[in-house]
This record gives C-alpha cells, structure tokens and sequence, in this order.
C-alpha cells in the first residue's frame, strides 16, 4: 500500500510570499513560482486563490500548521524560501531576516537549514535554465528527501556501532 503524503497547507505558500515580501515588494517572477509550488502541491481552487491574495499585498509569515509536515517537508519549505529570496538576483537583509522567522517557523535548527540552502543551490545548478520556472522543485523535494534518509541511516548506524 503506497503512503499517501500529506499536502503542504496554503499557511506554507503565504509564509514563503512573506520572504518574498521581506524586501518591500513582491517580484512577478516570485509570485509565479509561490503560486506554481503551490499548484504543483495540489491544493484546491480556494486555498490557491487565498494564496494569490498573498502575492497581490504584503503578508507576515504567521502561523505555519507544523503537524502537517514532516522534517522532509519543513526542509523543502525553507529551501523553497531560499530559491525564491535569490529568484530576483539580489537578497536583502530584511530577506535574510525572513529567512530566519521561516526557519523558526519551521523550528529548524541552523545547520538544517544551510543544508536545504546548500540542496536548494545545487537543484538550482541542474535546472534548465536560469528562469525561475525551469527550477526543478520536485527534484528539491526528492533530493532533500534523499538526503536526510541518508543521514537517518548513517546516524542509525553509528548508534549501533558505539
């Protein structure tokens, strides 16, 4: 029997226009790609809508549904949040400022996060193109899923060598 994943709630999508709202205005480019994730996700008509309200006029990154993510997913958040600060070529301080509540938000530690920054770079290296639509968002999440399952087996494996 497959697993069934959970969606990522409209809460994630709003969170990571408010990174791109950080620094005072919200790139075509940016809206598109919080919009297509979104999309991609999967999520109904009325939660996209909700979420093109958020890229129309600024928004806070508020309150994120926690028990709907697994680790796998608050990393593919937060590397969502850095591809899209970097999509207009420039990152603000206020940018890295909302970074770091994302990263709160999200509650991962710092060294998760330059991790899913560092994932994020690489996928952004291997996509078609430097256009912000030919970024590979589903090899993000399979990477960083692969990644951390890695990472689970080698601890696992040291624990039971000590």
């Amino acid at each position: 029997m497959a697993e069934i994943e959970k969606k990522l709630g409209p809460d994630v999508f709003i969170a990571l226009a408010a990174i791109g709202w950080a620094d005072g205005k919200l790139d075509p480019d940016e809206a598109d790609a919080i919009v297509r994730t979104a999309l991609e996700e999967g999520l109904e008509i009325e939660e996209i809508e909700e979420i093109e309200k958020a890229t129309k006029s600024p928004v806070t990154i508020g309150e994120i549904d926690l028990s709907r993510l697994s680790k796998a997913d608050r990393l593919f958040v937060y590397a969502v949040g850095t591809w899209i600060s970097h999509i207009d070529g420039r990152i603000a301080p206020a940018e890295l400022k909302a970074l770091d509540e994302l990263g709160d938000a999200l509650r991962l530690p710092a060294r998760p996060r330059e991790i899913a920054d560092t994932i994020a770079e690489e996928v952004g290296l291997l996509s078609d193109g430097d256009d912000p639509v030919f970024y590979n968002l589903p090899q993000l999440r399979e990477t960083l899923k692969q990644r951390l399952a890695e990472a689970q087996r080698l601890r696992a494996e040291a624990g039971e060598n000590d």
